[in-house]
């Protein structure tokens, strides 16, 4: 048992015993380090201006992973090294290749993002799988936003700098893993004080121990939407249980019965497994989950816990027929995705239970899943709607199987059942199109708020339905109806 945390920020060490459970990192960085260079914009984690670098070692290979460092809290970085605008020139003063490449290609301006763009761009450099093409730059740089529209030299300079050689970080990686290696000690984390107390459980069988003493406390793995309660909601959490770094919840397994992937699992960690099963909404919903920041904090289990009505995962899982893990103390049980939710805020889950994983089955050959997010923005934007489909056809060209769900239609995330009926058995054809757009609107009742009106909702769901079968209909199948506002938000670029 240890009662403090331990970090690096850049080349010094930090132990911590009295630090608020929700003190967000960035306000630590500035008002009590004094590192100023990391800025403070939206304070959401939109903007990117607090983009700083968490480095973990995780087996025996150093991870980078660039985050917001306005949504993380101080409490989730035990074991890690941060580091900051103030770490990134060379210690004889030199500039990092970045910072030079901003300079050669006049990519700051104001300067008020710029040192959360270098933090991206360096990330960027290190990180593994991310293409360094040019929409691979794009998805790269799409969680930093330039008030000033300087994105075309921002641009040039990260081009430039993917093509630069070594920086003195690789020459420093044998230290810096030897340095946190001394830091994984596998103890559990318990501190309590007058502002609140923080539970790191070492394993699972921990976190249920924990769980079953405290069922008041809450649960964060990457806080992408619980360190918005904290920032914008003011809300007061007393005991907070971080399990990002448990081992058993870090898994990514393929397993007979499909994908298992565990609740600490981040979204950026688990894409390469996800496109493998389900390799179209992969490329359309996936990776236009908040931005690389949030999607290297944000995990895929916590999209579905905290239960949003209009969070980008559940729809596709549901329509892949998913099936989530639950555990409370000893006793684990598994229910379909979709029986989860219950109504809006509230899901099947007691007190004291938690998330342990999400299956996701691998589609027959026969099988074509198809997902669509729409929204007013290409990147950086919460769906108006999300439509998720899994079609089955047998060779007479009947729907042997159909399932459709849909986020930002209702309460919760919820399966289209009347639509799914008109459809099941029939022949994949025009008339049976029509059945099924008529039956959608026995299914939803959709509100009108601020990203869409029930119009347009209902209009774009029917839409989709259209475009499901100029995907995946007969062979030269276009649409019969009038498509009205079809929009999934493929316009301007937030870097265009």
């Amino acid at each position: 048992m240890r009662h403090t945390i331990r970090f690096y920020v850049g080349d010094e060490c930090h132990t911590l015993a009295h630090t608020p459970p929700t003190r967000t990192l960035l306000d630590w960085l500035r008002e009590e380090q004094g590192r100023t260079g990391t800025k403070e914009g939206c304070n959401e984690g939109d903007c990117g201006a607090c983009t700083v670098l968490v480095v973990r070692l995780e087996g025996d290979r150093l991870v980078w992973r660039a985050v917001n460092a306005c949504i993380q809290f101080v409490c989730m970085l035990d074991g890690a090294q941060v580091l900051t605008i103030e770490d990134i020139r060379a210690p004889d003063g030199t500039l990092h290749p970045v910072q030079q490449a901003m300079v050669d290609h006049h990519g700051s301006q104001c300067g008020f993002c710029t040192p959360g763009f270098v933090m991206s761009m360096v990330a960027g450099r290190k990180a593994a799988g991310l293409a360094q093409d040019e929409r691979g730059i794009d998805d790269m740089l799409a969680g930093n936003l330039c008030r000033c529209t300087g994105y075309a030299p921002i641009v040039r300079a990260m081009r430039h700098a993917m093509e630069a050689g070594p920086d003195h970080f690789d020459a420093m990686a044998q230290d810096m893993a030897a340095r946190l290696e001394r830091l994984r000690d596998g103890a559990t984390v318990e501190i309590s004080g007058p502002t609140g107390s923080l539970s790191i459980p070492a394993t699972v069988d921990g976190l249920a121990a924990t769980m079953q003493e405290h069922p008041d406390a809450r649960i964060v793995a990457g806080a992408t939407d619980v360190g918005l309660w904290v920032t914008k909601g003011l809300r007061v959490l007393p005991h907070v249980v971080s399990i990002g770094q448990i081992p058993e919840l870090r898994r990514i397994e393929h397993r007979p019965d499909g994908l298992y992937v565990g609740a600490a699992v981040t979204w950026q960690e688990a894409r390469a497994a996800l496109a493998d099963v389900l390799p179209q909404p992969d490329e359309e919903v996936f990776r236009r989950i908040g931005s690389v920041q949030v999607r290297n904090a944000g995990t895929v289990c916590g999209n579905i816990a905290n239960g949003s009505p209009i969070g980008d995962g559940p729809p596709v899982l549901i329509a892949a027929g998913a099936r989530l893990h639950l555990r409370r103390g000893d006793v684990r049980r598994s229910m379909a995705l979709e029986d989860f939710f219950i109504d809006y805020g509230k899901q099947d889950r007691a007190p004291d239970e938690f998330v342990e994983g999400v299956t996701i089955p691998v589609p027959g050959p026969d099988t074509a899943i198809r997902a669509w997010k729409v929204s007013k923005r290409f990147d950086q934007d919460i769906s108006a709607i999300l439509g998720a489909f899994s079609l089955t056809l047998a060779p007479d060209g009947r729907i042997a199987d159909i399932r459709i769900a849909f986020g930002g239609m209702a309460a919760t995330p919820r399966r289209a059942s009347h639509t799914e009926a008109a459809m099941r058995g029939r022949i994949w054809d025009e008339p049976t199109l029509e059945a099924a757009r008529a039956a959608m609107a026995m299914d939803f009742a959709p509100i009108s708020d601020m990203r869409a009106s029930d119009w347009y909702r209902r209009t774009v769901a029917a839409n989709l339905l259209t475009r499901l079968y100029a995907d995946c209909g007969p062979e030269g199948a276009r649409a019969p109806i009038s498509v009205q506002a079809a929009c999934t938000g493929r316009g301007e670029h937030a870097h265009g």
